[in-house]
């Protein structure tokens, strides 16, 4: 979800979540950019009025690229020659705030069950390590590594953003689904452990602290 109003952004990802999906999100245009270019993400969430970068233009840039998710628009850009503008540049449906979550929910639901014109990816590679997203397990060089729910997370997560620094903010955010610092060390334990256990027996270390910013795993760790 790409979304610069924290009210919406809360509201729809909160309810989202409550019906079993997964939500990251970004704040601006250029940050969900990335964000959509980095991970494979079954569905978009698109406001139309964003900082830095606006979604039409966002939307544009993905498919350019070949990006086939599918892109939901939310915005309160409702005039027709807007929607029609949204939907030619890419946006495969258009909601117009205010709206019903109910309604957003369906519509989601229904984008969801279209086919993808590519085969999902199920399995994550780098640098030696494997993770299946389906069966839920991580391998690193071969060597099956036991992780917790917890733990896998915060590694899928950090794959999927391979390349770019993670912060503690987004790692609270999108892995413990917290929106407010808990005054607790618990991305530093936690990352510690993961370490632990991916670099058991002297292999080398896929997470890199960016001293002052947070945390990153590199391509050619």
């Amino acid at each position: 979800m790409i979304e610069d109003d924290n009210e919406t952004r809360d509201y729809v990802s909160a309810g989202l979540k409550e019906a079993g999906h997964t939500v990251d999100f970004a704040r601006d245009g250029y940050e969900g950019l990335l964000l959509a270019k980095a991970g494979r993400y079954d569905l978009l969430i698109v406001d139309r009025m964003l900082p830095h970068l606006d979604g039409l233009t966002l939307v544009k840039t993905l498919r350019s690229s070949h990006e086939s998710a599918p892109v939901l628009f939310l915005t309160t850009m409702s005039g027709i020659d807007d929607r029609v503008e949204g939907l030619n540049a890419g946006g495969d449906d258009y909601l117009v705030k205010p709206f019903a979550f109910s309604e957003l929910s369906a519509r989601v639901n229904a984008l969801l069950r279209r086919p993808r014109e590519t085969t999902e990816q199920k399995i994550l590679r780098i640098a030696g390590l494997e993770i299946d997203l389906l069966k839920r397990t991580v391998r690193r060089n071969g060597q099956l590594i036991d992780l917790q729910p917890t733990e896998f997370r915060l590694l899928e997560y950090l794959v999927r953003h391979a390349g770019q620094v993670v912060t503690r903010t987004m790692l609270l955010e999108n892995v413990w689904d917290f929106h407010f610092d808990p005054k607790t060390n618990i991305v530093e334990t936690h990352i510690s452990r993961l370490r632990g256990k991916l670099n058991a027996g002297n292999k080398p270390d896929l997470i890199q602290t960016v001293r002052g910013a947070g945390y990153m795993i590199h391509e050619a760790a």
